[in-house]
């Protein structure tokens, strides 16, 4: 059977439409983000919050201040290339222990994210305790949530702008502060102190005040949650070390759902509700302005200000506490209580973490307690490898830097081991002053007859300084391999 012919289309008349009446607009495909204004919070949360604030705060403005054996207990010299902390002297070459601190920081990271989520970005990151002090500042010169809405809709008059006024140069005042203290752990903070207060701070030092002071305003004050929302890497990658035996903030849906208003005293099961009343207060206090209702969210930070908040509610409605609480997935849809969620947090990934944070700490602190009283860098005289001197005797010569990492004069005496009758052309003891590193020239020679033997080449030896104690008696010593070449 043939296929029926398609029967010819007839040509289609297009007709242009005009419109008629109607004008261009243009959209923006970018929403501005409204403001938070957190509300203030108090509970036991808050008074951790408060104290890890107090606590990082201290620490970090009044150690600069701190003498250690006439001088700034923690100096981070750049200039001379050495780095004070406390009885520890050290030099660029110990570079191994800054790397360690940052492994030992990551798997410490690692573990509580494991264990209780977010802890370090609700309690102890420098943004959030920041931004928790610039809050503070806020509420005492502008007023509490009510107030400071009412104030940025109102109209610009002398009220508005003395409070805003007056907020602003609080705000400069400690975020200038906070450059200062800063660089103070670079230049010695009493020096800058003397060099701000004689306006003659050199331009690197006023540039980096400036810098870390602006970063504090403008993050601080401004950029808040959204530091922590779009430019804090960690909030992205921290689900990766998330299960669902983690302590999360969570909110109990099968407690709290359905939510709806109701009278206090009333008895929410005779109103076929949840114990929620829908107060929206948990959205209020969050400083990210997320609703923890919805369930885990990125922008959680963990600050926990939501749980103090709804507690607080239910103590006021008459309801048990733990509406919001910190709990785990598993507990959650399981109905566990707390013992039974807490046997939980001794899993294998969190015995792992644990083991690699205990292994890296020992060896790290005992490698920092065993390193030796000074460091030793040899190199070769590349202008000339080997050369022939005075009786056939074969000669290399090397730059020994010694680096005493201790605060008293030392003296040293070199030695060669290795190599058959190997002569130094030194037998002076060479004396160093504290924390003071020194390029010593040194030629090391070898008779005639015992380079015969050796051929021609590189053949290895070992060089070694020793630092004399008591009587000029060697008590520690370190050894550096090298070469020593015999010419053709």
């Amino acid at each position: 059977m043939s296929e029926p012919t398609p029967s010819p289309r007839a040509p289609q008349r297009i007709i242009p439409i005009q419109a008629v009446g109607v004008r261009e607009e243009m959209v923006s495909l970018y929403q501005k983000g409204e403001k938070i204004y957190a509300r203030e919070v108090r509970g036991w949360f808050t008074k951790w919050r408060w104290a890890f604030v107090w606590l990082t705060q201290i620490v970090f403005y009044l150690t600069p201040w701190l003498e250690w054996h006439d001088r700034q207990a923690v100096l981070f010299d750049l200039t001379t290339r050495r780095f004070y902390l406390f009885n520890l002297v050290l030099y660029p070459q110990d570079l191994i222990y800054l790397t360690g601190l940052l492994v030992i920081s990551a798997y410490g990271l690692f573990l509580f994210t494991t264990v209780a989520g977010r802890l370090w970005c609700g309690f102890a990151c420098p943004q959030s305790v920041y931004t928790e002090m610039f809050m503070w500042i806020e509420r005492k010169i502008e007023g509490d949530r009510t107030r400071r809405m009412k104030l940025d809709k109102a109209p610009w008059g002398p009220e508005k702008v003395a409070r805003k006024v007056g907020k602003q140069a609080v705000w400069i005042a400690l975020a200038l502060w906070t450059g200062y203290t800063f660089v103070g752990y670079f230049t010695p903070i009493r020096v800058l102190g003397g060099e701000a207060l004689a306006l003659s701070m050199g331009p690197w030092e006023l540039f980096w005040v400036g810098f870390y002071g602006f970063a504090t305003y403008g993050n601080a004050g401004y950029m808040r949650e959204q530091v922590c929302k779009y430019m804090c890497p960690y909030a992205r990658f921290q689900s990766a070390m998330f299960d669902r035996d983690t302590l999360i903030i969570s909110y109990d849906a099968k407690r709290g759902e359905p939510r709806g208003s109701r009278k206090r005293g009333a008895d929410a099961t005779a109103l076929n509700q949840g114990d929620c009343i829908d107060c929206t207060l948990c959205v209020q206090v969050c400083p990210t302005g997320i609703d923890i209702r919805k369930g885990l969210q990125y922008e959680c930070i963990g600050c926990a200000a939501c749980i103090d908040v709804c507690d607080s509610v239910m103590d006021k409605v008459g309801s048990p506490r733990g509406l919001i609480r910190y709990a785990t997935q598993n507990s959650m849809e399981n109905g566990w209580g707390r013992r039974e969620m807490w046997a939980r947090v001794a899993r294998p990934r969190v015995l792992v973490y644990t083991g690699i944070l205990v292994a890296i700490t020992v060896a790290f602190l005992f490698s920092l307690y065993s390193r030796p009283p000074f460091r030793v860098d040899v190199l070769r005289d590349r202008g000339a490898l080997a050369r022939v001197v005075d009786d056939g005797f074969v000669e290399n010569v090397y730059r020994i830097q010694i680096m005493n990492a201790s605060e008293s004069p030392q003296r040293y005496r070199l030695g060669v081991e290795q190599l058959s009758q190997a002569v130094v052309d030194t037998d002076r003891d060479i004396d160093i002053g504290p924390a003071e590193a020194r390029w010593v020239p040194v030629s090391v020679r070898v008779p005639p007859e015992v380079a015969a033997r050796m051929g021609s080449g590189a053949h290895g030896m070992t060089l070694f300084v020793e630092q004399l104690r008591r009587g000029d008696q060697p008590q520690v010593d370190v050894r550096e391999p090298t070469t020593f070449m015999v010419p053709r």
